[in-house]
């Protein structure tokens, strides 16, 4: 199915009926394809929607190929718009947890709780060695992808605490996010849970995988949610 936002005509998929929405934002380079393995373990408690990032899927490139976090943002909450949803729960993975931060940041009383894995607030949060292979690739092929991360985002900590729902952050313990990053994050919200998984890599028990279905779903439980 598609909606429109401005220019951008944007792809997304629903994965069962019943209970309250679930939005799954997948991260950079990826599709809504990831969550496949856990959406089947959610979709029986909650209506799961996946939604593809502008320029990545089945929805369409922004124009002059030029990408922004808040407009990433921007298409989440024209989507639930568009739904008519009422207190979703959001979980973001990497891109998509900053896009749920922000998304949480414009809007903090439209989510019943949100989640992310993976995330960061600028790319100082970026462990230096996959920071460095960023740039050597910007260097040669200049994907536009590549230079969102480069330079975005730069989200103000103190901010966080404005978002007073039910918080799930998690990493792994071989993740490319600093871990000293990941736990700004989780201090910085009122209400926010912090999981770093051991022996888990940025996106081991997420991508293609279950792992990430149950963590979700007991926290959300834990809420009555």
């Amino acid at each position: 199915m598609y909606f429109q936002n401005g220019n951008v005509k944007l792809y997304y998929e629903i994965m069962g009926t019943a209970g309250r929405p679930l939005l799954m934002l997948h991260g950079n380079g990826e599709n809504h394809r990831i969550f496949y393995a856990a959406a089947e373990i959610l979709s029986k408690d909650y209506c799961v929607i996946l939604p593809d990032t502008r320029g990545h899927g089945q929805s369409d490139q922004p124009q002059n190929n030029c990408y922004h976090y808040n407009d990433m943002a921007d298409d989440v909450l024209a989507l639930c718009r568009h739904l008519n949803l009422q207190s979703p729960l959001i979980y973001g993975f990497s891109d998509g947890g900053i896009t749920a931060l922000l998304l949480a940041l414009k809007s903090p009383q439209l989510p019943a709780a949100i989640a992310v894995s993976g995330a960061n607030l600028n790319p100082r949060g970026l462990k230096s060695f996959f920071s460095l292979g960023m740039k050597i690739s910007y260097a040669f092929k200049k994907d536009p992808k590549t230079a969102l991360m480069l330079r975005e985002p730069q989200i103000d900590p103190d901010r966080l605490k404005t978002i007073c729902c039910p918080a799930l952050v998690t990493a792994g313990s071989r993740d490319l996010i600093k871990e000293k990053h990941t736990k700004r994050i989780a201090v910085a919200m009122p209400q926010a849970t912090l999981k770093i998984l051991k022996g888990e890599s940025h996106g081991s028990y997420i991508v293609n995988n279950q792992k990430i279905a149950f963590l979700l779903r007991d926290f959300f439980k834990k809420y009555g949610l």
